[in-house]
């Protein structure tokens, strides 16, 4: 079912995917508050609401804001306004609403039809007991390899976010792992990084260096509030930095889930503002 939606298999994901597009790892902790979080809609059904300002909801005891989601697009209705939808990711079903703000967005969802798989980012919203999703960002998916990889991402997140013995396990995991872990490719499907390679290491108190630089100017209130995200180009210019650069801090802020690609690649978005 829905095979017709995805591409040939070739042993990684689809050229057309970066990695983090293709698998958005799980969000580090940064001041107490992890950033974009894989989640499934069971968990956001059993989301408590959190008395903490910075959020409205928790899940395991952790505030969440902005979240990802994979599951099947179903009961699409369009208005001139926004595009009404719920997603089925097989755990359960959850009503989501998208702005339309511009054409470029319009064009974008009269792409997306019922029952293809989809990722969603977004923040949960409850209204008389209802609980709902406010999207930020629909994208079709076109590799079913991602919606399996959504789903451990999910499971990782949920250890982490749980008892100090399971983040200790998980640690313990990433650490044996990391003599010889399997990762995915854009261009040449799965690698291996052996002990003679350097880790690939998170930073999570803090972000030094060019990473720094460009997630404050997405936060800056005039970037943020830009629905669309800003070009990966005008960052460059305004921070004067060389492109190349500009791109590997992106790629890093994404996967640290602190950024998100919108309409397209180039364009970028914090998933919080300052």
């Amino acid at each position: 079912m829905f095979s017709s939606q995805f591409e040939p298999s070739t042993g990684g994901f689809s050229m057309s995917q970066s990695p983090s597009q293709a698998t958005e790892s799980p969000a580090k902790v940064r001041d107490g508050n992890p950033g974009l979080v894989p989640v499934t809609v069971k968990q956001m059904s059993e989301a408590t609401e959190s008395g903490s300002e910075k959020s409205v909801f928790a899940i395991n005891g952790v505030d969440i804001n902005n979240v990802t989601l994979v599951g099947v697009f179903q009961n699409k209705s369009m208005r001139n306004t926004d595009v009404s939808f719920s997603l089925d990711d097989g755990t359960g079903q959850i009503d989501c609403k998208r702005w339309m703000n511009d054409a470029y967005e319009t064009k974008e969802m009269e792409g997306i039809d019922d029952d293809m798989y989809v990722r969603v980012v977004g923040h949960l919203k409850s209204f008389q007991g209802t609980k709902s999703l406010a999207v930020l960002s629909v994208r079709p998916v076109t590799n079913y390899d991602e919606v399996t990889f959504h789903f451990l991402d999910c499971i990782r997140t949920h250890l982490l976010h749980s008892t100090p013995q399971a983040k200790l396990q998980v640690g313990n995991l990433a650490s044996d792992s990391s003599q010889s872990t399997p990762v995915r490719n854009a261009s040449n499907g799965l690698n291996s990084i052996t002990s003679n390679q350097p880790p690939v290491t998170h930073i999570v108190d803090g972000i030094k260096g060019n990473d720094q630089l460009v997630l404050d100017f997405l936060q800056q209130p005039s970037n943020f509030e830009i629905e669309k995200g800003t070009h990966r180009d005008e960052i460059a210019r305004s921070l004067k930095l060389p492109v190349n650069k500009v791109i590997d801090s992106l790629r890093s802020l994404e996967e640290e889930g602190l950024i998100y690609s919108t309409i397209d690649e180039f364009h970028y978005k914090s998933t919080s503002g300052i």
